[in-house]
């Protein structure tokens, strides 16, 4: 799939049913692969304001979702800040201009959301043809990439998110996966993506015992809620398996149905934001706030697994909210405070760090034989893959990140916090 996946990567399903190269589109948050990889060349190592910009286009609104890209259409979500509008915006790669921006959905009384978080922070997933997009239970919808047109909508889902959404959907087949992990619900459901409707819905299996038995938000929402996005994976043996994190565990369902095959529970932590990253027969996946932890997971197994499956776990400089990247053999993140460590992924023990300084929520890029790690006030820093964590440029745009990049042909798709931006060496 790429140059710079692990030689000995297991076979995985893409969230998408069209053929795709990671060179040109850019479907689902974090990439073709869900692994935050590209296979592009040429891409710039250094930018600023005044170097290597072809377009920025300005986006009204408050969002953290990230930019998916098809072809000559790149994707956005945005919101107002209060949550009351909820938009859909397509700009054209080649030039930045605005080709539709479509008010999805009007919502008479918001939810609450954190002030850290935006009212729009699911990232589309894109095929030809069609994009879906999400903003939680306010509103899912399906629109014709050609002409705006919404295809279908779903207003019906019920989730206190609690402190606002943040989970992505993804593709498989002709079944389109969404979570939904609030503080009163949570549960995961597969919808048919040609009609909207539900295929499956399965609640998550983990019981909170440790919480008032009441359920009452307030008696620990944060602690049933999530906000991280699927990845379905197919692993050594053939079988398809879509891995789904919420609060205090890791899941694997079956994707056809919605079993549960399987479960990896952590009842110390809570609000997982990360997407799993897979490597050679291991789950990688950093595990929500308070005492975080990276752990490496063997798949497989029935129930509860926690105890049989779990080879390793780390603690110390581990992000709560961007996902982590591995590469052969190693495991690079960056921590929510700006101290980003190498890690052996085969026994979990940290064999580098630098810190690079800043805040972070951005998961990191692996391009072109570069790292890229995207800061909340607007810098990237590249670093050369190896123990050594050499940087090999350093950026700054005027806003900061807080979603994750894109990469089409030689061009980088940046979004900050007011514009998008197509990055690209000149």
């Amino acid at each position: 799939m790429g140059r710079f996946l692990p030689t000995a990567f297991v076979a995985f399903a893409l969230a998408t049913a069209a053929a795709c190269f990671a060179g040109d589109n850019w479907p689902q948050f974090r990439g073709p692969t869900g692994q935050g990889v590209s296979d592009s060349t040429g891409l710039p190592a250094t930018w600023s304001e005044t170097q290597n910009v072809v377009w920025k286009t300005a986006i009204h609104g408050k969002s953290h979702s990230s930019p998916v890209v098809w072809g000559d259409q790149v994707w956005v979500t945005t919101a107002t800040e209060k949550g009351d509008h909820l938009s859909a915006l397509c700009v054209d790669k080649n030039d930045g201009h605005v080709v539709f921006d479509l008010k999805l959905f009007d919502v008479a009384t918001p939810q609450y959301a954190h002030p850290f978080n935006s009212y729009s922070s699911p990232t589309p997933a894109i095929e030809e043809g069609r994009v879906y997009i999400t903003f939680g239970s306010p509103g899912t919808a399906c629109l014709d990439t050609k002409t705006g047109k919404v295809l279908w909508e779903r207003r019906d889902f019920v989730c206190n998110h609690w402190r606002g959404a943040g989970s992505s959907p993804v593709i498989w087949n002709d079944l389109l996966f969404l979570p939904f992990d609030g503080a009163d619900y949570q549960y995961v459901v597969a919808m048919n993506k040609h009609t909207g409707k539900t295929v499956w819905k399965v609640n998550r299996g983990i019981d909170y015992q440790d919480l008032d038995p009441s359920g009452k938000p307030e008696a620990g929402g944060d602690w049933r809620k999530a906000f991280s996005t699927p990845r379905l994976v197919t692993f050594g043996d053939g079988t398809p398996v879509l891995m789904s994190l919420g609060s205090k565990a890791l899941y694997g369902y079956e994707p056809a149905t919605g079993n549960e095959l399987w479960r990896v529970e952590n009842r110390k932590v809570h609000s997982g934001s990360a997407t799993p990253v897979v490597g050679k027969d291991m789950i990688y996946i950093n595990m929500g706030h308070g005492q975080a932890e990276l752990w490496a997971v063997r798949p497989g197994g029935s129930g509860v697994v926690t105890d049989s499956h779990v080879a390793w776990k780390l603690r110390g400089n581990v992000p709560t909210r961007s996902s982590v990247l591995l590469h052969d053999g190693l495991i690079y993140m960056v921590d929510d405070g700006g101290i980003a460590s190498c890690v052996d992924a085969a026994t979990g023990k940290k064999v580098g760090s630098k810190r690079i300084g800043g805040e972070y929520s951005a998961s990191p890029l692996l391009a072109d034989g570069r790292i890229y790690f995207f800061s909340q006030d607007g810098k990237t820093t590249a670093i050369e893959p190896g123990r050594e964590m050499k940087v090999v440029g350093e950026s700054k745009l005027d806003e900061g990140f807080m979603g994750s990049p894109a990469v089409s042909g030689k061009s980088l798709i940046l979004r900050t916090a007011s514009h998008l931006y197509r990055i690209e060496a000149k």
